[in-house]
């Protein structure tokens, strides 16, 4: 049985993790307040971006542009999955590395080799342990937050694995924010560029003929790549928001845990104190009547 002592030692840890918990959160949600931001400034961009290409792409014919090509015969996939370098954000890549798992065994039939491109050291650590098919890995590159500098050397990457003939598709699966409260694990296909709800043109147009200088294909030559290392970049945003959001409810719930338990002990630990000194009081009677 725990002694007093035992007890108080108990407790003086636990606020001392209560109060590294509540630290973590603090810090957590600071920079998620600041990726939200960037994360909201992106996003009309890249929608924006995403309607441009959907409005030339729907102008010239596709088979043309590389970016655009479904190529035949056998498929190769090249698979990026963007999780976190460090650990303490709840279930975030555990969900995610469910999803592509289950990706894989379902596609297993559909293509002859799937690689794996991972970012973040818990993808790494995750398909190293299970001997997957890894390409590369890119770990420590955010450090709390996304330059686009850092995306654009890897969406260079992927699209020359693509243009090479390495791989016929690339895909991501990364989290999605979509609020505090819930990330979803997502996939998302990034070559080759297909139609999609507005890769059929853009609504605003009103079928307005345009008149383009440079060139329209040479226009979509130069912008496409652009448009590869945007859609990479709000993938990378989403990602590491949904990391400081998990953390954030992680940290949270453990500094709730926590107090929780600080209350439990103080109990035990007074009923403990209250059962010495009972014990204490019937020796001392007890001596007391002996002596009569």
């Amino acid at each position: 049985m725990a002694t007093l002592r035992d007890i108080r030692r108990r407790i003086k840890s636990v606020k001392k993790t209560s109060q590294i918990t509540k630290a973590m959160q603090m810090v957590a949600a600071a920079r998620l307040r600041r990726m939200q931001e960037s994360l909201n400034n992106a996003q009309p961009y890249s929608q924006k971006m995403e309607g441009v290409v959907a409005a030339l792409s729907s102008r010239v014919d596709r088979s043309l542009h590389p970016f655009f090509e479904e190529r035949e015969g056998t498929r190769k996939l090249e698979l990026v999955v963007v999780s976190t370098d460090r650990g303490l954000c709840g279930g975030l890549n555990t969900n995610l590395f469910r999803r592509v798992e289950i990706f894989l065994k379902e596609n297993r039939e559909r293509y002859q080799e799937i690689r794996l491109y991972l970012i973040g050291q818990k993808s790494r650590d995750y398909f190293r342990r299970r001997q997957g098919n890894i390409k590369a890995t890119k770990t420590h590159l955010l450090g709390g937050k996304v330059d686009f500098g850092i995306v654009v050397p890897i969406a260079q990457e992927l699209i020359s694995s693509f243009l090479a003939g390495e791989a016929q598709e690339i895909g991501v699966f990364y989290n999605q924010f979509q609020s505090i409260l819930t990330q979803r694990a997502t996939y998302q296909g990034l070559l080759p560029i297909r139609a999609n709800g507005s890769l059929d043109g853009e609504a605003g147009d009103h079928g307005l003929e345009y008149i383009y200088e440079p060139s329209l294909n040479e226009l979509l030559t130069h912008l496409l790549p652009r448009y590869i290392e945007v859609q990479l970049y709000r993938i990378f945003l989403e990602a590491q928001t949904s990391e400081f959001a998990a953390r954030m409810r992680a940290m949270d719930s453990a500094t709730s845990n926590a107090h929780e338990m600080i209350d439990r002990l103080t109990l035990t630990y007074n009923r403990a104190r209250q059962a010495a000194i009972t014990k204490e009081l019937m020796d001392i009677v007890n001596g007391a009547e002996a002596l009569r």
